[in-house]
């Protein structure tokens, strides 16, 4: 069994259940970026639920826990915006071995800082003090955001035709996966210091891959309004491979030229001290592509040159061919 078929199964078992409980208004089934609910005739509501992950343990070694709350905002907000949805308010849940008011303030300060970025609200949450169920001065993250799209709004890549074009926006760097194999390989294998400045990197390696996640709501939403985009994909846990695949309909398969971007430093770094191959590394982090977009041939510069002016840098990477469902990275 390799790594990734023990995730399958359990959504394999969730869809079932989830089927089981769905009621009048449920707008889509378990396993795209967001999950839809119809409020009326017009409107539909779209909710995330993620966390942070082992990130986490970089921000215990280093002390510093005032970013980890932007990227529990994102990794919400931007599996919201997936979906074409503006994010309208959020919730946190933190659990910890102890409350330090400190370190759960810094944390809210970074969730706060993150809902500005994505102009949703912050409207509650839940701090619990679970002192047997975790290791002095450790905590974990969860947050819950939901947003709103018109129906005939709605993104969820069904328009996407052969011969569609795929554009990527460069992410801020690992943004909040891999780190499990970015600490067994940096830190367990390679021994490195968090203090340490890496040929390439422009600050700390702790620094670094602190780097918050990068919040693409306000120009994702600034994008659908003057493109039209058949399909977005928040590369998270499985990179372009598994998230792409969700856009992939049928008789189709996305082709992505790995040479059309240049990943940042700290992939190289990663990828050269563990030896990792390329396999591995586009399944467990983004490789320097944050979000993708879908869009026709005629709309692909257009697309790129709106998404440069807004101040992200975005580029061709591949386009949508006749296949069989899968995402060849060439």
């Amino acid at each position: 069994m390799n790594y990734y078929e023990p995730g399958y199964e359990v959504v394999k078992r969730a869809k079932a259940l989830a089927r089981s409980t769905f009621i009048k208004g449920v707008a889509s089934e378990i396993g795209f970026f967001g999950g839809c609910f119809a409020i009326d005739k017009e409107n539909i509501l779209v909710s995330g639920a993620d966390g942070v992950g082992t990130k986490l343990k970089i921000a215990f070694m280093m002390g510093k826990h005032d970013t980890v709350g932007i990227d529990l905002v994102a990794m919400n907000v931007d599996d919201v915006v997936a979906c074409g949805a503006k994010p309208l308010f959020f919730l946190d849940y933190i659990g910890c071995q102890k409350i330090i008011p400190d370190v759960i303030g810094e944390i809210l300060e970074g969730i706060a800082a993150g809902c500005r970025q994505a102009g949703c609200a912050l409207i509650g949450g839940e701090t619990a003090e679970l002192s047997d169920m975790y290791i002095e001065g450790e905590y974990d993250l969860a947050g819950f955001a939901v947003g709103i799209v018109k129906k005939k709004k709605l993104i969820d890549g069904k328009k996407i035709k052969i011969g569609d074009k795929i554009i990527g926006i460069q992410s801020s760097g690992l943004h909040s996966n891999g780190y499990t194999l970015a600490r067994k390989v940096l830190m367990t294998d390679a021994k490195l210091s968090l203090n340490e400045k890496l040929n390439g990197l422009e600050k700390s390696l702790g620094l670094e891959l602190l780097t918050p996640t990068k919040i693409y709501t306000k120009s994702i939403l600034s994008l659908i309004k003057k493109v039209d985009v058949k399909g977005i994909a928040h590369i998270t846990g499985g990179g372009l491979p598994e998230n792409v695949a969700r856009l992939i309909k049928k008789g189709m398969k996305a082709e992505i030229q790995k040479s059309s971007w240049n990943p940042k430093a700290i992939f190289r770094i990663i990828q050269t001290y563990g030896r990792v191959s390329d396999g591995e590394m586009y399944k467990a982090f983004n490789m320097g592509v944050g979000m993708v977009v879908a869009v026709s041939g005629k709309e692909a510069d257009k697309t790129i040159k709106v998404l440069n002016d807004l101040g992200e840098k975005a580029y061709l990477i591949g386009e949508f061919q006749k296949g069989n469902q899968q995402v060849e990275i060439v």
